[in-house]
Formats: structure tokens, C-alpha cells, sequence
């Protein structure tokens, strides 16, 4: 294969199947090129491209002393002698290469996105995002790439940059030049922030959770008035006075007949559950506006795992008081109406969240400039088909437990006897594991993995025990090493993903294109 094929693959522009083909760069090395990843410099050729399974940055170059080649860590490999390149030099995937090249090519940095249609894609083995942007060739939505909470960090064992580099190498790999987020999911505290921020990442979802209190609907008066009059006003930078003139028996008319007028119980309720978590919030935004400025960021606030649902006067406290303090946020992600449970679809009437839904947006509507999220939103197809359906405003749907299944999908298919032992071990370490997620799976539905045929492990994945059990025990799973300090599943997981590429990404396509169509 000469330099003029390569040549001729980027004249041919992006291709969707982005099919490798084969590039003998001398007589020992056969790579196999992504030919969408092809990108003439000039003096330098950039691509992806992988030999066996394991993929390489690698760079021709006409000048072995180019500034531009140093920038890279690499090894120089010898080349046919027909053409006016002299080297190949080729580059691990690591940080390092990846900051170089986010220097070279704006493209593969991420952005703020603003009020766009929006869709993250969490990926916790860090393989599956040049699939997720295969998946939006129908749609729209902007993606979020690097998405990854604390929470799956820990578990996971990986840090910001691990993240980071595996969406910006798909990008590259893909081609993808129509921009994309990355979302430092579910932070708690500044130095979650600080965490991220270092990392390179544009959209921060600030998670008071832990300064909510579930209980309010359980207090009386006197408690509901005694918790209010606890908080700190100073950093509220109010006064529990001038509140109750701002809320108590107003009128806020939100949209035609749809109007809030909240009674002093809704006043102090809103501020008595929710009080101590604007105060968090405000703390978060402003640590956050003292690394950057205001226009290189964008806010996410998330209420969602939270035990009691957002009513419509909190969703409009929440936004209201945030405005109040100068908290700029493009989405806010409250506690629907109805279950949200992990890795399956939404249980609930959905008649009733349809209303509901509809009002909430009416709210963002009234305040005008952000959107709504919906989190735990993986395999939520009735709900996506309703929301799709109103077409009226900005959607953002987060997910990440799914694209882990469909991984473990490809397991069942092509290696059932490691799937097996994945399945056994992860509804062993279910009960323990479920403590932090909102699941309902029942272990006794699931038999041992030897009492199913190979059609019927892949047929589990349409079984919401196995979906939910499979879900909350990936950080064991990706991480559990036996007693020769290796891996006990992790390393063949992605052994097998890398073996059987083609199918991976087709299944993961596929699976997208079912969240992604009903917003079409």
C-alpha cells in the first residue's frame, strides 16, 4: 500500500463505516488505517491506525527534524522509499500525545455547548465512543464524550485523563469535527471540581444531594419553621422576610392557565428541603468562577438522586433563587415523578409524567435559557418518546450503565464462557454492591449461568433483573484481581471487545439508534 492511497482516502472525505484498510508501511509492518482519522498537515499525515488489536497515533512526516514531530512521544519505524515522506513515527494513546494533539487540531477540544440539544455518552471502559458517534449520524444532538462521575472514577480505578484521552482519540479515529462537551458528572465538593477542571473539562453537573432533606414532607409546622429558620441567610444573602414577600401567596404565571402560588407550608418546605443545597450550589459556582471565566464553563445542576420528587413550585424555587444569587446553569436534571431506575425502562404512568413533564418545561420556558435533563437515562424508551413527542425545548439525556451492558453483550455472543463467569460473580456481589444506585432487581429470577444455553445469556439482555444486577456491579468486575495481582475479568473484556471490533460498534450503533430516533 503506497502514501498515494492514503492520499486518496482523504480526497473521498468522511466515510460513515469508517472500514479500515491495510497500509504495509514496510516489509515487517501491516497497519490497518481508520481512513476518516486521515489528516494532511502539510509536512505531516496524522492518523489512527492498529496493528493486531492495539491501536497507535501515527504521524508521516517529510521533515525528521519538524517542532511540530516533537511535540510527540514515540518510536521512528522505517518506511517504503516512494514517496517524499521520510519517517512514520508512532505514538502511544496516552495523555501526553493527547495534549499535543488537542494543541494542533481545535476540533478535538472540548466545548461549551450551550442550549443545544445534548446527549451523554458515559463510556467506563473507554472503548465505545467511536461507536456512540457513529450513532448520531441521525441525530442532532450535540454529545458529551468525556463523561464520568467521582463515583464511577472510584470504582472504575480511572482518572479524569483516561477519560479524556479515550474521547479525544475517537474523535480523531472518527473524524467527528461538529463538536462535543465533557461533563465532570456528580460532583459533591471543590475538590471534585478541581479534579476535572485540571483534566480539561467544559460542562461541571454540581450534585448537592447530600444537603437535601428528604424528610419535609414528614415535618410538621413548627419543625418545617424551625429548620427554616436554622439556615444560614448571610450566605443566602437574604433574609427569611424579604423570602417570604418574594413567595408567599404570589402569583407566577408560568404559562397560559398554568400559574404557581405557593402558600407559606410550599415556602418553607421548598426552602427546608432545599435550603442548604442552593447554599452548596452558590459555594460550587463560585470555586468554579474563581479557576476561569464565566464563558468557559457551563453548570449542570442535578437534584435527581434525591428520595422525594421535585415538585413544580421546587423546580421553580430551585432555578428562581439560583438566578437570585447570579449562578448561571444550562440544565437542571430534578427528581421526576415515576421510577428512573438504573439500566432499564421508566416505571410509572406516563400519562402523569407526560403532564408533569410538560409543566416543567413550561418553567425552564419562563425563566428562558436552559434546559431540562434527564439522568438515569439509559434504556428509558417510553419516557424518550415522550418527551420527543413535545418538540417545544432542549432536551440533555445522560447515560452510562448502558453502553457497559451492551459490552457485556458482546461477551454472551462471543465468548459465553467468560460471560458466564461474569454473570455468577456479579449477582454474588449484587446485594452488597446496589447500596448507592436505585435498582429493584430480584436474585431469585436469575439461575446460575450454567442453566442457560448461549442463546439464552444473550436473551438475559432484555431481562431487567439481569440488566439492573449486570448494571451496579461493574466496578467490581472491572477491577477484582485474583491472587497473582491480575485482572480476574477486565483485561479479557477488552481483549474481547478489541477482537470482535465490527460487532461492538454495530451493536452499540444499534442500541443509540433506539435512544436517539424517538427525539427525531
Amino acid at each position: 500500500m503506497t502514501i498515494q492511497i492514503i492520499k486518496e482516502k482523504i480526497k473521498k472525505g468522511r466515510q460513515p463505516e469508517n472500514q479500515v484498510f491495510e497500509f504495509d508501511i514496510n516489509k515487517k509492518t501491516r497497519i490497518n488505517v481508520y481512513p476518516n482519522s486521515i489528516i494532511d498537515k502539510g509536512e505531516q499525515i496524522f492518523f489512527i491506525g492498529r496493528e493486531g488489536t492495539e491501536k497507535s497515533l501515527y504521524i508521516l512526516s517529510k521533515n525528521p527534524d519538524s517542532e511540530l514531530l516533537k511535540k510527540f512521544d514515540g518510536i521512528e519505524l522505517n518506511i517504503n522509499g516512494d514517496s517524499a515522506f521520510e519517517l512514520l513515527k508512532k505514538c502511544s494513546m496516552n495523555t501526553k500525545n493527547r495534549l499535543a494533539v488537542q494543541e494542533i487540531f481545535d476540533f478535538t477540544r472540548p466545548r461549551v455547548l450551550g442550549l443545544v440539544n445534548s446527549f451523554g455518552f458515559g463510556d467506563r471502559l473507554g472503548l465505545a465512543n467511536p461507536a456512540h458517534i457513529r450513532s448520531l449520524s441521525i441525530s442532532n444532538f450535540k454529545p458529551i464524550l468525556a463523561q464520568q462521575s467521582v463515583r464511577e472514577l472510584t470504582r472504575t480505578q480511572r482518572k479524569p485523563d483516561d477519560v479524556m484521552d479515550a474521547a479525544v482519540y475517537a474523535i480523531l479515529q472518527e473524524g467527528y469535527k461538529d463538536g462535543f462537551g465533557a461533563d465532570a458528572d456528580h460532583l459533591k465538593t471543590a475538590d471534585d471540581i478541581d479534579l476535572l477542571f485540571e483534566a480539561g473539562y467544559t460542562m461541571f453537573t454540581f450534585d448537592p444531594g447530600e444537603h437535601v432533606d428528604n424528610s419535609t414532607n414528614f415535618y410538621d409546622a413548627a419543625e418545617l419553621k424551625k429548620k427554616v429558620s436554622e439556615l444560614n441567610w448571610n450566605e443566602l444573602n437574604d433574609n427569611i422576610k424579604q423570602a417570604q414577600v418574594r413567595y408567599v401567596n404570589k402569583e407566577f404565571k408560568i404559562s397560559g392557565d398554568f400559574v404557581l402560588k405557593p402558600s407559606e407550608a410550599d415556602f418553607l418546605k421548598a426552602y427546608a428541603k432545599y435550603g442548604k443545597a442552593i447554599i452548596h450550589i452558590k459555594k460550587m459556582y463560585d470555586h468554579l468562577l474563581s479557576l476561569t471565566s464565566k464563558d468557559k464553563f457551563e453548570v449542570e445542576v442535578s437534584v435527581d438522586e434525591t428520595e422525594s420528587v421535585t415538585t413544580l413550585f421546587e423546580h421553580f424555587f430551585i432555578a428562581n433563587e439560583l438566578k437570585r444569587l447570579g449562578v448561571s446553569f444550562i440544565s437542571l436534571a430534578p427528581r421526576f415523578i415515576g421510577d428512573f431506575e438504573k439500566g432499564i425502562d421508566y416505571k410509572g404512568d406516563l400519562n402523569l409524567f407526560k403532564n408533569e413533564y410538560e409543566k416543567h418545561l413550561a418553567i425552564t420556558k419562563y425563566f428562558g435559557n436552559y434546559k431540562i435533563s434527564l439522568h438515569s437515562g439509559s434504556d428509558k424508551f417510553s419516557v424518550y418518546k415522550v418527551i420527543g413527542s413535545l418538540k417545544e425545548a432542549y432536551t440533555h439525556v445522560k447515560t452510562a450503565g448502558t453502553s457497559y451492558l451492551e459490552a457485556l453483550k458482546v461477551t454472551a455472543l462471543k465468548e459465553p464462557a467468560l460471560f458466564r463467569e461474569i454473570l455468577d460473580f456479579a449477582c454474588g456481589l449484587y446485594e452488597t454492591e446496589k447500596k448507592s444506585y436505585h435498582v429493584s432487581a430480584d436474585l431469585s429470577k436469575i439461575k446460575p449461568s450454567g442453566k442457560y444455553s448461549e442463546k439464552q445469556l444473550v436473551d438475559l439482555f432484555n431481562d431487567n433483573n439481569t440488566r439492573q444486577i449486570l448494571h451496579v456491579t461493574y466496578g467490581r468486575v472491572l477491577t477484582d484481581k485474583n491472587q497473582s495481582g491480575n485482572y480476574i475479568f477486565k483485561d479479557r473484556i477488552i481483549n474481547c471487545l478489541k477482537e470482535n471490533e465490527d460487532v461492538y460498534y454495530q451493536i452499540i450503533t444499534k442500541h443509540f439508534h433506539k435512544h436517539l430516533e424517538p427525539f427525531n
